[in-house]
């Protein structure tokens, strides 16, 4: 479970998240069970206690999609995962996630991908997580909250995960510089309807980074994702808005990292910042009503740092805020009327980490991201069990 902030060779580090498969494939076949799968489980629960009513939960000036929820009061099974990963052969890597949250279960990654192509090329297929951002590849479990930050419950619906193909590039330079394209299905948030014959949505993504010194790194990236929907929906499915259109996001982000000597046992210190922009073209239809021509470009942003001060021990602050664009008075009244409202949150964080396969977390939100301040606290447990690999940068 524990985290990795590495500095003394980012370039290594960041490898991780796409070459690694090749030194395990070079393994395959020593030993008897060489092929036998690795299965992990991810244990996560909460205790939430929020002053609003999370069912009520609404962003003016955002269409939500996807698991925007702020989180639930109570005692509850939050997003637990069962992991199944083995070398298909020394060509191929298989992965299947289970993701689990209260009563339903859902296939959250289910893909292969290739280990032997060469020249820095890693072909995907399946289903996964976009590459696009920085958070949006990580599990919850990885996260740094209990939540994610606003500008991607709002514009990615949390994560953008679908049905498609990947194809990256490690470039051979000694700054590290990656770059990946995507084509996919088109059912997940912002897309909706597979649209455009199961065509309908297509991303590009650029990443690069460096060392300064012994004790930092950083990485910076580019990213943009378009997404064709027939028939979005929003809200109640029984009562919903459809939206038909395109949906256009460009996202910037930087991670920076300091450990002493790139030695993070004892101290380190993260920061990380991403700015999403969307540009959003179509129709919408609400609930009984006839298609409106709509128009709209909204944004968010948020920053936040994560200190280790002592071993097993994390404080973190973030903060984050959404800026929508009212798309014009046909829109006055409903979910797309930003009504002069700006949301946004403050979060404090504190966590320890009884060892790498276990930490219990505190956290509290002040969320203004609806008209009414919601004052949100978090208890959390992620636990580990069984294989889980290490997390990329």
């Amino acid at each position: 479970m524990k985290q990795l902030v590495s500095s003394a060779c980012v370039t290594a580090a960041l490898m991780t998240s796409t070459v690694s498969l090749q030194v395990a494939a070079a393994g395959a076949g020593q030993g008897s069970n060489a092929f036998n799968p690795s299965i992990g489980l991810i244990l996560n629960g909460t205790y939430g206690q929020l002053s609003n009513d999370p069912a009520d939960y609404a962003v003016s000036g955002f269409p939500l999609g996807g698991e925007s929820d702020p989180g639930t009061r109570g005692f509850s099974l939050g997003e637990s995962e069962l992991g199944i990963n083995a070398n298909i052969d020394p060509n191929w890597y298989g992965v299947f996630t289970f993701a689990m949250g209260g009563d339903e279960v859902s296939v959250e990654n289910a893909y292969v991908q290739s280990t032997n192509l060469g020249e820095g090329i890693t072909l995907r297929g399946g289903r996964f997580f976009s590459g696009v951002g920085y958070m949006n590849e990580q599990h919850a479990h990885v996260w740094d909250f209990v939540d994610t930050a606003l500008a991607y419950r709002a514009l990615l619906g949390t994560q953008y995960g679908d049905d498609g193909i990947q194809l990256r590039w490690l470039a051979p330079t000694e700054l590290f510089t990656e770059v990946g394209v995507e084509a996919m299905r088109g059912d997940a948030f912002p897309a909706g309807g597979a649209a455009n014959k199961g065509q309908g949505s297509w991303s590009g993504f650029v990443h690069v980074g460096d060392d300064v010194g012994d004790s930092h790194s950083w990485r910076g990236g580019l990213s943009y994702l378009s997404a064709k929907a027939e028939g979005r929906e929003t809200g109640d499915p029984a009562n919903a808005d459809l939206f038909t259109g395109t949906s256009k996001l460009l996202i910037a982000d930087v991670v920076w990292k300091w450990a002493p000597h790139g030695n993070p046992y004892r101290k380190n210190f993260k920061f990380q910042a991403e700015y999403l922009q969307s540009k959003n073209e179509g129709d919408v239809t609400p609930a009984g009503g006839s298609a409106t021509p709509y128009s709209a470009t909204p944004s968010g942003w948020y920053l936040q740092a994560v200190y280790q001060f002592m071993q097993r021990w994390r404080v973190a602050v973030r903060h984050d805020q959404l800026k929508a664009d009212a798309p014009g008075a046909a829109f006055i009244g409903t979910v797309l009327d930003d009504q002069g409202h700006a949301p946004k949150r403050d979060s404090l964080m504190v966590d320890f980490s009884g060892s790498e396969f276990s930490r219990l977390r505190l956290q509290y939100n002040r969320d203004q991201s609806q008209h009414e301040t919601d004052h949100q606290w978090f208890l959390q447990y992620v636990m580990s069990l069984g294989a889980h690999g290490a997390h990329s940068f």
